[in-house]
Formats: C-alpha cells, sequence, structure tokens
C-alpha cells in the first residue's frame, strides 16, 4: 500500500471540502493541523479550488489532494497546484489511465462489482466507495468486496460521526471521507472552532475503535 493511503489510514477520516474563497484556505488548513487532522480533499466543486489546493500545499505540513475530479485537464491543474492525490466520484477510464501511467495516487468511485474489477484490471487497489450509504452503506459494502479480499475502500458519502465507527470495524475499510468533517457553510461563515470540535470527535472515534480492536 502506497505511503498516502498508510497515512490515510493511520488517521482513520479524511475531510473532504468545497472552498468558494482562497481566503479561507489558510485558516482552514491550521484548524485541521492543529486539530491533528493535517489531510484534506479540496473538491473541484468550486472555481477556488486550484488557489486553494497551492495555498495549502505551499505550506508543507498538511497532505492535500484534489476530489470530484472529471477530466485530465482537471488532474494536470491540481497536480501543477501542488496536489499530492486525485479522488474521482466515479470510473473514468481516461482519467484512471492517464493517473496510473504518470504514477499518480488515484482513488475512483465505486459503487458495483464491475466498477471494482475495472479498476483492478488497471491496478489500483484502494477505492472510493461512493456514494456509501445511498448505495446500502456498509452492509452493501461488506457483501460486494467478499470476492476482492486485497482491495481496500474509503467509503464516503452520508459518513458521519453515528455510522463512522462501524465503518471503520471493517477491515477492509482504509478510512472514511466526509464533508462533515468541514462543512461548506462553517468554512464560508468562518466557524473553525466548530470544525476543529468535529475533527477532535472523529479522531475520538478512530481512537475508540482501534482500542476496542487491540
Amino acid at each position: 500500500m502506497d505511503d498516502i493511503f498508510l497515512q490515510f489510514k493511520a488517521w482513520g477520516v479524511i475531510p473532504v471540502v468545497a472552498v468558494e474563497k482562497v481566503e479561507d484556505a489558510a485558516p482552514l488548513a491550521d484548524t485541521l493541523v492543529e486539530g491533528g487532522l493535517p489531510c484534506a480533499e479540496v473538491t473541484f466543486r468550486t472555481e477556488a479550488a486550484p488557489e486553494v489546493i497551492a495555498s495549502m500545499a505551499k505550506r508543507g505540513d498538511i497532505l492535500v489532494g484534489a476530489g470530484t475530479v472529471l477530466r485530465i485537464d482537471q488532474v494536470k491543474t491540481a497536480v501543477d497546484a501542488g496536489a499530492r492525490f486525485i479522488v474521482s466520484p466515479g470510473f473514468n477510464a481516461k482519467v484512471a489511465r492517464y493517473c496510473v501511467e504518470n504514477n499518480l495516487i488515484f482513488t475512483p468511485g465505486v459503487c458495483t462489482p464491475s466498477d471494482i474489477e475495472a479498476a483492478l484490471d488497471i491496478g489500483l487497489m484502494v477505492l472510493k466507495y461512493f456514494p456509501a450509504e445511498a448505495f446500502g452503506g456498509l452492509k452493501t459494502l461488506k457483501a460486494m468486496t467478499g470476492p476482492y479480499a486485497a482491495v481496500g475502500f474509503i467509503p464516503t458519502g452520508g459518513i458521519n460521526p453515528s455510522n463512522l465507527a462501524e465503518y471503520l470495524a471493517f477491515p477492509k475499510v482504509v478510512a472514511c471521507g466526509g464533508t462533515w468533517l468541514a462543512p461548506s457553510a462553517a468554512i464560508a461563515g468562518g466557524r473553525f472552532d466548530a470544525i476543529r470540535k468535529n475533527v477532535r470527535e472523529a479522531l475520538d472515534i478512530v481512537e475508540a475503535v482501534r482500542s476496542a480492536g487491540t
């Protein structure tokens, strides 16, 4: 497993963020770093995404990636800005092949066995289960992934403090991604104390799951 995925596993959770204004990048990064979760998947759902990635990446103390990447040109833009991993909501063969051919860390979204096999066919072993809760949650993930013993998953979509522990307890889950950690409204409203509280709560859940498993 790549070092970045090992780091995801160590944290247990990945903040998925949509930032409208580049001015919010620095205080958001400060909050995540100070809260003990120096990581952000910055989604290409806003025009500011490339600048936000660049602002965070140049700090050197936070692992920054790009999410909601739909096209190869977005991959190039994200990497040029400093993104160290790429995430897509689905399996786009062109984007996937480009990332693999250029040795980029890429996690495509999957929700069916056919998606998983398409990803495996080009050598991808850590996949995003999305949208997790809408497609049957952990029950579906367990049923679907039985034949794929070596594959790791990052469930995203509908994950929150009420179901985080049960996902993390499933051995095939590398980490869980989610917007609940740093909601767009909280970022835009400057409510970074609330984000810090969300991060602390999530990391406490991660720790509790690991303690229970030892």
